[in-house]
C-alpha cells in the first residue's frame, strides 16, 4: 500500500468512524483512577525488548491499577506499519503504537494521530528539544514523542587494527584515509578478515550531510542533494571493493539486512562498520574482549556530518477511547525515571535530560561510550529535516543502486542518475 492509498484510505476510515470528532482529538481528555480500561499497545522488536517490554508494562499496571495494558508486539518495522495500515484501514488500531521514519508526519497528516498538546497534562513534552520533535511535527501539532536519540558513528574494532599493523581513525581522518586503511586490513589481518562492513543506508544521509551540512532533504521536503555527490559516494565503494577493503559485492548484498549479530562486523569479520550509537552492544556482543569504539565517520569538509535523529516514537491513535490514559501510559515510557532504569539505552537514549542521568551511571561500557558519542554529536552534528513522504524508498533505493552498480550493470554516474530520478519521482507521486 502507497503512502497516498494509505493516507486516502486513513482518511475515509476518519470520517467514516467518526474519529475526527472524537474525545481522542478534542481538549476534554479527563483520567479517572476508578475507571477501569484496556490498553492495546504495539511495536517491533526481538524477545529482548519484549522481556524489557514485559517488565516495564508489569510496573505501569502497578501504578495505574486500574489500567489493563495489551502488549501486541511484532518482529520487524515493516511488520507493523503493514499491520497498521490494515488497522487503521478497518478501525481495530492500537491506542499507542511505536513509528519511525517518516511515519509520524504521514499518519499525523492522514489524521490518524492525537494532537498531543490535548492530553499535555498527562504527557508534557517541555523537556525534549525541539529538534528532537522535529519530525513528528506537522503544521506545528505534535504527533508523537521520540523514545531516544541515535547517531551515526564508525565503529572500530581496535584489535583488528593493532593485528594487521594498521593505525587507528583520529579525529582528521579523510575517507582515502578509511580506504588506505581498509585495504591494508584487508591484506594484512588474515583469516578472512575485510576493512569495512558496509550498509549504505546506515552512511549516506551522513555523507551528504557533509557536503551540504543538513542531509538528503530539504526543510520544505526536497531533495537537497545531487547526483554529482552521490556518484562520488558510490565510487568511493568502488575502490573499496577494487582495494579489497569492502568484500566481493555478493557478500555485501548477502548482508544487507542481517542483524548486527550476523554481521561481518558481529562476527569479527570485519574491522570498521557505520552503525547507530545505540547498536553498540548489538555489534560487539559477540565479539569477547575485544576492544570496540565508536568515532565520528571520516569528512573532507569541516562538517562531521552526523545528526541525531529519533530512533522511534511513541504515537497514539485519533480514535482512542482512552486519550487520556495511553498519555499517562507513553509518559510512563519515556519520562518516568523507574521505567527508564529497565528500558535503558533498548530505543536510544534518552533525551529527556533528567531521565538521561538517571540511565547513564546504569549503562554498560559500551552503552556508556554510545550516551558519549552521542552528546557530543548533539554539540558537533547537524541537524537533518524530516524524511518527506515518498522517501521511504531510500534504503531499498540505495541498496538496489548499489548492487547495480557493483555489479557492473550501470556505470555510477548512471546509477546516481538514476537514483536521484526515483527518489524525485517517489517524492512527487506521494506530494
Amino acid at each position: 500500500m502507497t503512502q497516498a492509498v494509505l493516507g486516502a484510505a486513513l482518511a475515509a476510515t476518519l470520517v467514516l468512524t467518526g474519529c475526527a470528532g472524537s474525545s481522542g482529538s478534542g481538549s476534554t481528555a479527563s483520567y479517572d483512577p476508578n475507571e477501569k480500561v484496556t490498553l492495546h499497545l504495539s511495536w517491533w522488536g526481538n524477545d529482548a525488548r519484549a522481556a524489557i517490554m514485559k517488565t516495564v508494562l508489569g510496573d505501569f499496571e502497578k501504578k495505574y491499577p486500574n489500567i489493563d495494558v495489551v502488549a501486541e508486539p511484532v518482529g520487524a518495522p515493516d511488520d507493523l506499519f503493514n499491520r497498521l495500515s490494515t488497522d487503521f484501514a478497518s478501525g481495530t488500531a492500537p491506542d499507542v503504537f511505536a513509528l519511525g521514519g517518516s511515519k509520524p508526519q504521514d499518519y499525523g497528516a492522514s489524521g490518524a494521530l492525537l494532537d498531543l498538546s490535548t492530553v499535555s497534562t498527562y504527557l508534557p513534552t517541555t523537556k525534549f528539544p525541539t529538534s528532537a520533535l522535529r519530525s513528528s511535527t506537522v503544521d506545528g501539532t505534535v504527533y508523537g514523542v521520540p523514545t531516544g536519540g541515535n547517531a551515526i558513528g564508525l565503529l572500530v574494532n581496535e584489535d583488528l587494527f593493532t593485528k594487521a599493523g594498521v593505525a587507528l581513525p583520529t579525529s582528521k581522518w579523510t575517507w582515502d584515509d578509511l580506504v588506505t586503511a581498509a585495504n591494508a586490513i584487508s591484506a594484512k589481518a588474515g583469516d578472512g578478515v575485510v576493512g569495512l562492513d558496509l550498509r549504505v543506508q546506515d552512511i549516506l544521509g551522513t555523507y551528504v550531510a557533509q557536503t551540504n551540512k543538513i542531509g538528503i532533504y530539504s526543510d520544505k521536503g526536497k531533495i537537497a542533494t545531487d547526483a554529482a555527490t552521490i556518484q562520488g559516494w558510490y565510487e568511493r565503494e568502488q575502490a573499496l571493493v577494487k582495494g579489497g577493503g569492502l568484500p566481493d559485492p555478493s557478500v555485501i548484498v548477502q548482508h544487507w539486512n542481517v542483524t548486527p549479530d550476523q554481521s561481518l562486523f558481529g562476527t569479527g569479520k570485519a574491522a570498521m562498520s557505520f552503525a547507530y550509537s545505540n547498536q553498540i552492544g548489538a555489534y560487539s556482543a559477540g565479539l569477547g574482549d575485544a576492544k570496540v569504539q565508536i568515532v565520528s565517520p571520516p569528512t573532507d569538509t569541516s562538517t562531521n556530518g552526523v545528526s541525531v535523529l529519533p530512533s522511534q516514537f511513541w504515537s497514539i491513535a485519533s480514535g482512542t477511547k482512552h486519550p487520556a490514559q495511553a498519555a499517562l501510559l507513553v509518559n510512563y515510557l519515556v519520562n518516568d525515571k523507574d521505567a527508564a532504569k529497565v528500558i535503558l539505552a533498548d530505543r536510544g537514549l534518552p533525551f529527556n535530560s533528567d531521565v538521561l542521568a538517571v540511565v547513564k551511571p546504569l549503562l554498560s561500557a559500551v552503552d556508556t561510550q554510545s550516551a558519549t558519542y552521542l552528546e557530543s554529536a548533539l554539540k558537533t552534528g547537524v541537524t537533518s529535516p524530516p524524511q518527506p513522504a515518498g522517501g521511504s524508498i531510500l534504503n531499498d533505493l540505495s541498496q538496489r543502486t548499489e548492487s547495480d552498480i557493483l555489479f557492473g550493470k550501470v556505470t555510477a554516474k548512471q546509477g546516481a542518475a538514476n537514483w536521484l530520478k526515483e527518489l524525485q519521482q517517489s517524492i512527487d507521486n506521494e506530494g
